[in-house]
């Protein structure tokens, strides 16, 4: 729910909706009287809020390395475990460079008046932060409460730790044939042309005290998403897809067997993922408050949830309920209950886990086969059909009446009175689509680019070898 612009050492000018509503002889005083008291009230800042935020921002950042690293890496073959482990390390690298140059200013600056905008406007900020110009130990990012803020550094690298990990799950997809400078350029461009673009449409608005200033595209729209479901699952899905169909499949995919050379570093992975989590839902309420700890309980019972739904899906399907299904089952809840982890309750959030896990596991085993893609680790598998899950049903547990939040009415200071269910599930249905074509188009040209300028496949004699010695000239393990 990381949706906030307006980042500036002195509290935003706060938006006055009611002052039009006075009688014509007070309006001018009630005016002057509103900006004498934004000019006395001191900003809020809490230690707690503060910590939190940062315990956050390194869990999700052990999301990535290891957790990540290790989670892919056990899914491959023996002789491309390094290569997928210095792919998943060097996007990370990349990544925080990248965001505290340009990134952070693309994503979350803005106009700040209509009067201001441009046609760009909700689609994607400017450059007046690039660099970080004009962020200092001193300034300040607004909560989602009026005039409560943390430091703007604290803002800084959560965010950080978000923009390097959407690009490290595509890597998921081409493992095991992707050239690794492919790679790396593939992901630059992804994150110039869809990571920032996405960032900006659905989480860039003025704050509690602007919000009525100019917001992103999907934000102005109402579309919820409070970790990223949208932003990274669904975005970083889609660019699997299309990199596993433009690159092609692995040499002898249906033909050779291809199982994880490593499943306990899988399943080591995949449980740093689950606990790194908890920063990646929790903290993105940006606030050290109940909803924070609702979102902690949210993300425990989808999870777990999705995870017995996967494997009892398993054993009903194929005989079996495996452990690689258990954890990927635990993944694809996690990625559900995204969006929805400070919305919906728990009960809601059970549910969401229930449908994630089996439709996920549904798609991997029975439908994916049938399609013949070599989406190998099942990005857009888990990633992409789990954050559409829990996009959509965001719309539908949100709703009061089945223990949701329902939403903020920031004008009234108080939950709106009125929620259709038929309506924000319309209004996420819109975010899912925007987030697909974008991604898609986005993507595909990039990885024409990429073919275009230096190809993206390693040889087929390297292929066989494996990327490990080829590319990275040395072994996972040594006799």
């Amino acid at each position: 729910m990381k949706r906030l612009t307006a980042i500036n050492p002195v509290i935003p000018a706060l938006a006055l909706p009611l002052v039009g509503l006075a009688a014509p002889g007070l309006a001018q005083e009630a005016t002057e009287a509103a900006a004498a008291a934004v000019e006395t009230v001191a900003p809020i800042v809490d230690k707690g809020d503060a910590t939190w935020m940062m315990i956050s921002a390194i869990l999700v950042m052990m999301m990535t390395v290891p957790g990540l690293a290790l989670f892919y890496g056990g899914l491959v073959r023996a002789k491309n475990m390094l290569s997928v482990l210095m792919q998943v390390f060097t996007v990370f690298c990349v990544m925080a460079l990248l965001w505290v140059c340009f990134g952070y200013s693309l994503a979350f600056t803005g106009a700040g008046s209509a009067e201001d905008a441009t046609a760009l406007t909700p689609f994607i900020g400017g450059l007046s932060k690039a660099f970080l110009a004009g962020v200092n130990t001193s300034s300040l990012a607004e909560t989602f409460s009026a005039n409560v803020f943390v430091p703007e550094y604290v803002f800084v690298v959560f965010q950080m730790a978000f923009a390097c990990i959407a690009p490290a799950l595509i890597v998921g997809a081409t493992v095991e044939r992707m050239k690794f400078s492919a790679i790396l350029l593939f992901v630059v461009i992804w994150f110039f042309f869809s990571y920032l673009p996405m960032a900006h449409m659905v989480w860039w608005w003025g704050g509690p005290s602007a919000y009525t200033a100019p917001a992103g595209f999907l934000f102005s729209h109402g579309d919820l998403d409070f970790a990223g479901g949208t932003v990274i699952h669904i975005n970083a899905g889609v660019a699997g897809l299309v990199a596993a169909l433009v690159v092609g499949p692995r040499l002898g995919y249906g033909k050779e067997l291809m199982a994880p050379h490593n499943l306990t570093f899988t399943f080591l992975g995949g449980c740093l993922l689950w606990i790194g989590w908890f920063g990646f839902n929790a903290g993105s309420n940006m606030e050290a408050t109940g909803i924070a700890a609702m979102a902690i309980l949210n993300t425990v019972v989808a999870t777990a949830a999705a995870a017995l739904a996967w494997a009892f899906g398993e054993w009903l399907l194929r005989g079996h309920p495996s452990l690689l299904g258990g954890v990927s089952g635990a993944i694809a809840g996690l990625v559900g209950i995204t969006p929805a982890a400070g919305f919906v309750g728990p009960m809601g959030a059970i549910v969401i886990g229930l449908v994630a896990g089996f439709v996920c596991m549904w798609f991997v085993v029975s439908l994916k086969s049938k399609l013949g893609i070599d989406e190998s680790l099942d990005v857009f598998g888990i990633h992409g059909v789990g954050g559409i899950i829990g996009a959509i049903l965001t719309g539908v547990f949100a709703a009061p009446s089945l223990g949701g939040s329902g939403i903020w009415d920031y004008s009234t200071n108080a939950v709106a009175e009125a929620y259709s269910i038929s309506g924000q599930v319309f209004t996420q249905a819109l975010g899912v689509v925007v987030c697909v074509i974008w991604s898609g188009v986005v993507s595909f040209v990039a990885l024409m680019i990429v073919k275009a300028v230096i190809g993206l496949r390693v040889t087929a004699n390297d292929e066989r070898q494996g990327m490990d010695i080829t590319t990275h000239g040395e072994n996972a393990y040594n006799a």
